[in-house]
């Protein structure tokens, strides 16, 4: 985690970005059983731990992780995988936008159809989720697909790192290449690989008066600014802390980093609400 100052933002502004959405209510009944989305998974609606307790603080978690509180999240859909050079290359030609500067006259490289697309922006990232008739996930429902309800560290359980699991080796592998590290929810590559830009800005989670962080905490320093916007899940070239579920790192919308994509999520058709005549 990078060393930074203490700056304060409003409260509710915290809280709007990160409170428990509850559940519409003139939406219609969900359906049984449920329709699939192609290549998504669906996650359903209900309650589960967000962020990090202050005993995981002090031993490995950083302190915008804090404090731990537990959060409804409604039903939604996510891609089982992260957004591949394939796929985005038929947005780059269909909408003749700048394709990622690692390509050359707007192709990737042979045989990286399945690698995932990176050193794209929060901008085009969203653009593209656009395009395909989706958005980006918030963090909330990022981290219930990563770890499910259990408050697990890692996606496949528990608090220990396996590279068996997931890649956090010296470059990125095809999607899907670590079946054994799926989430709780089947959703893989949720850890490692690269990392995933989420539609949420980097912002304080709210804090009640019992919050408060101790004084002899090692790094207690924070700073939260409106124009950083959160990437989840670590990547390739990044030590295993920072591929555990609650981990949040940040970036200027317009950055690019090479280990940085991202993948979809979706609203389902039930939770869109009817006007009143």
């Amino acid at each position: 985690m990078r060393p930074v100052i203490l700056l304060t933002i409003p409260a509710l502004v915290a809280v709007a970005l990160l409170a428990p959405v509850a559940p519409a209510q003139n939406s219609t009944p969900r359906p049984d059983p449920i329709p699939p989305m192609q290549d998504m998974v669906f996650i359903p609606s209900g309650e589960f731990l967000m962020g990090s307790t202050l005993q995981e603080v002090y031993r490995i978690a950083d302190v915008d992780e804090f404090p731990q509180r537990k959060l409804w999240v409604d039903d939604f859909y996510i891609d089982i995988h992260e957004v591949t050079n394939a796929q985005y290359k038929v947005y780059v030609d269909s909408m003749k936008v700048k394709a990622p500067p690692k390509w050359v006259n707007g192709n990737y490289g042979i045989g990286e159809d399945g690698l995932p697309v990176t050193s794209i922006t929060w901008e085009e990232a969203a653009a593209y989720a656009k395009f395909v008739g989706k958005r980006l996930p918030t963090e909330a429902e990022w981290e219930k697909a990563a770890r499910g309800s259990d408050a697990r560290w890692f996606p496949w359980g528990g608090t220990s790192f396996d590279r068996n699991y997931a890649n956090n080796g010296d470059h990125l592998v095809n999607i899907m290449s670590y079946p054994e590290g799926v989430s709780p929810y089947g959703v893989y590559d949720m850890a490692g690989n690269a990392a995933e830009w989420v539609s949420g800005v980097y912002a304080s989670y709210p804090r009640q008066p019992a919050d408060k962080l101790p004084t002899d905490l090692p790094d207690r320093r924070e700073v939260f600014k409106g124009d950083k916007h959160v990437y989840r899940g670590g990547s390739w070239n990044t030590f295993p802390k920072y591929l555990r579920c609650s981990n949040r790192e940040s970036a200027a919308p317009g950055k690019r980093w090479t280990y940085v994509g991202f993948r979809c999520a979706a609203d389902p058709a039930w939770k869109k609400t009817t006007s009143s005549p």
